[in-house]
């Protein structure tokens, strides 16, 4: 009788100490390509803290930082890897792996649009290829990009021959304007504006303008593409989830999270274009024929670059989801 009821009791306790295992919080381990601080990671931050939310007691997001932790070139590999669980990334900081990868930048259509047309679910297929899971994107559709300089220009094509900052998406329509190229992270574009390196740089708005009173004077209009990161995880990282998590949490980023994140950035632009002015930037507003042709070029050049890097139907593919 007495072993009986140990070993009901023993029973009990393995049932019990299993539920609990398969219960048990998973925890991942995050970086992103920007620092916390920046005012671009607004999203991540809101990215994090609803994912924590949504999925408390299943799923943790550890978010350790940005460039700090590891060199932001270097994340998508690493999440490849297994070195890192998850990474928050601009695109085009890992085209040399996932040469696709910068497509949904080369876009000025929302994330519903762009959600609607199949592109997420062939992106993921494509992300799989290279050893990637691509969970989706913190889309940020009103993020878009300027050319900043430090002396003006009466129209684009007096671009040709200027050296400028550069990240690897926007490097074909620079260089089709007949600038020199330079790629350069973000904490570097300073001291090359400084010393006289570059004569200007490629950017967003967010955040950073006050910094730049001193090197920058001026800003170019019709900004282009449009802003989109993505979130990138590592295949045995994410099979650590039972299948019907996995299910809910990339479901509710897709169809819940992301569009929520992509309505959520007009603050963070109302206070970047706020310190653009504060900091005295002059615009330089393209006429109606030179803005016509200056984002024809972005488009036209991304697109033919990028065709040169993957497969052409698989670029003409991409390019019917993300361009009218």
């Amino acid at each position: 009788m007495f072993n009986k009821t140990l070993a009901k009791l023993a029973i009990a306790l393995t049932a019990t100490a299993m539920t609990a295992f398969a219960h048990a919080e998973i925890r991942m381990n995050v970086v992103s390509f920007t620092p916390k601080s920046a005012a671009v990671s607004d999203g991540f931050h809101r990215f994090i803290e609803a994912m924590n939310k949504e999925f408390e007691g299943e799923l943790f997001l550890n978010w350790r930082g940005g460039p700090e932790v590891m060199d932001p070139f270097r994340m998508a590999d690493a999440v490849r890897g297994g070195a890192m669980d998850m990474a928050l990334l601009s695109p085009s900081y890992y085209s040399g792996l996932v040469p696709s990868s910068p497509s949904n930048n080369l876009s000025i259509k929302s994330y519903e649009e762009i959600y609607g047309s199949g592109y997420y679910d062939r992106i993921t297929e494509i992300h799989a290829d290279r050893g990637l899971v691509y969970l989706g994107e913190i889309p940020a559709t009103e993020v878009n990009f300027f050319i900043f300089l430090k002396n003006p220009v009466d129209s684009y094509t007096d671009l040709a021959g200027k050296r400028l900052r550069v990240f690897p998406t926007v490097l074909p329509f620079v260089r089709d304007l007949g600038a020199e190229t330079l790629v350069l992270p973000i904490g570097e574009i300073y001291t090359a504006m400084e010393r006289g390196v570059i004569d200007g740089f490629v950017q967003g708005n967010l955040g950073w303008a006050e910094q730049f009173e001193d090197v920058v004077n001026y800003y170019i209009t019709p900004p282009f593409y449009r802003a989109g990161f993505n979130v990138v995880v590592n295949p045995r990282a994410w099979n650590r989830l039972p299948e019907d998590l996995r299910n809910r949490v990339q479901t509710y980023l897709r169809e819940e999270l992301a569009p929520e994140l992509d309505r959520g950035w007009q603050p963070i632009i109302d206070a970047g274009n706020q310190e653009v002015a504060n900091a005295g930037f002059t615009e330089i507003k393209l006429s109606d024929e030179d803005a016509e042709a200056y984002l024809s070029i972005a488009l036209d050049a991304a697109w033919a670059d990028l065709a040169t890097k993957i497969d052409a139907d698989l670029a003409a593919e991409l390019k019917a989801m993300l361009v009218d």
